[in-house]
């Protein structure tokens, strides 16, 4: 495993994280995220990324007993947690959902904390834009965040380049804490943002990313070729929103093909797909999914491959995803 800085910040994060999107409380309980995290520890990880909004708050819930169970010391490992949806948001009042407005956030982060068990989360992200709040008051909460204690670092998840170097330049003017880090998707089929629309940002700002879904929600692992198959992410009615775009033929077929190249390397697809993202050397870290430990150590796998990733087989990969990619 290595360690990359989080864009120009000191901290360092392992190349391939941890993350509980989907799993945590849906698919995974308190005994099963503790045997993963033990065994993605062991492996060198030290990046755990989690959010509000995941499972309602029980995701936060079962990561933190977790925690407490493993009994880590707390400078050996990093968590994350994000901000904007709301929990239980049927018939909650305006100012508890959809916002990154200050009493939203002064108030989410102590949620946060009392789930996770922990005096502090060391890296909070705003969980998408907010185009009915001033970013200037969004900036301030989240410094205001850090410098009570309550976190130490921050950043943006899904926003614009624009929104992102604003709320850089605001933090800059009143000598606030800068937003360090974006979450964005990044995988074979999606890359516009990452490779082009932040281009900028990695040098003049020193951007960093923690990137998600490195396998497009499962389509990446070849396994919804043939339809849905039972227990799957798209099988969930939560995730049912998934299922047109997992079952795209075009991309179906692709995967197909980039099978073939990762027989030829003596991986699978998703191995090639993981290590795919991680060589990008703008992406700090890859975030990881697993519901089952054999997924997580087939996904860990991935590290191993990254080197094997070579210019001319690089552009094999990107002449048969590129075209399809968004």
């Amino acid at each position: 495993m290595q360690y990359r800085r989080l864009g120009r910040a000191g901290l360092q994060v392992s190349e391939l994280s941890l993350g509980s999107w989907v799993t945590y409380h849906n698919q995974v309980d308190t005994k099963a995220a503790s045997e993963m995290l033990a065994a993605a520890f062991d492996a060198g990880i030290n990046f755990f990324d989690n959010a509000e909004v995941y499972a309602q708050g029980e995701s936060e819930v079962v990561m933190g007993q977790a925690f407490k169970a493993l009994g880590w010391n707390r400078l050996d490992y990093i968590v994350s947690s994000k901000f904007f949806w709301g929990l239980n948001r049927d018939g909650v009042t305006v100012n508890r959902k959809d916002t990154l407005n200050r009493k939203y956030l002064m108030q989410a982060v102590d949620g946060s904390l009392k789930r996770l068990q922990l005096e502090h989360i060391d890296l909070i992200y705003c969980h998408r834009p907010d185009p009915h709040t001033p970013i200037e008051e969004t900036v301030w909460a989240m410094s205001d965040i850090i410098r009570q204690g309550k976190a130490l670092y921050w950043g943006t998840s899904e926003w614009s380049a624009a929104d992102i170097r604003a709320a850089w330049d605001i933090a800059e003017r009143h000598h606030l804490h800068k937003p360090v880090v974006e979450q964005p998707q990044y995988h074979l089929f999606h890359r516009q943002r990452v490779e082009q629309e932040y281009a900028r940002l990695y040098e003049d700002i020193g951007l960093g990313l923690t990137t998600w879904s490195p396998l497009a929600s499962g389509l990446l692992t070849g396994k919804y070729r043939d339809g849905i198959p039972a227990g799957s992410r798209a099988a969930l009615e939560s995730m049912s929103w998934l299922r047109d775009k997992v079952q795209d033929k075009a991309r179906n077929e692709a995967v197909v093909k980039l099978g073939a190249i990762a027989e030829e390397l003596g991986c699978n697809t998703s191995q090639l797909a993981i290590a795919w993202a991680n060589r990008n050397p703008r992406v700090s870290s890859v975030i990881l999914g697993a519901s089952r430990m054999e997924q997580l150590q087939n996904n860990l796998a991935a590290l191993a491959v990254t080197p094997k990733l070579t210019a001319d087989v690089v552009e094999r990969i990107d002449a048969i995803a590129r075209p399809l990619a968004a």
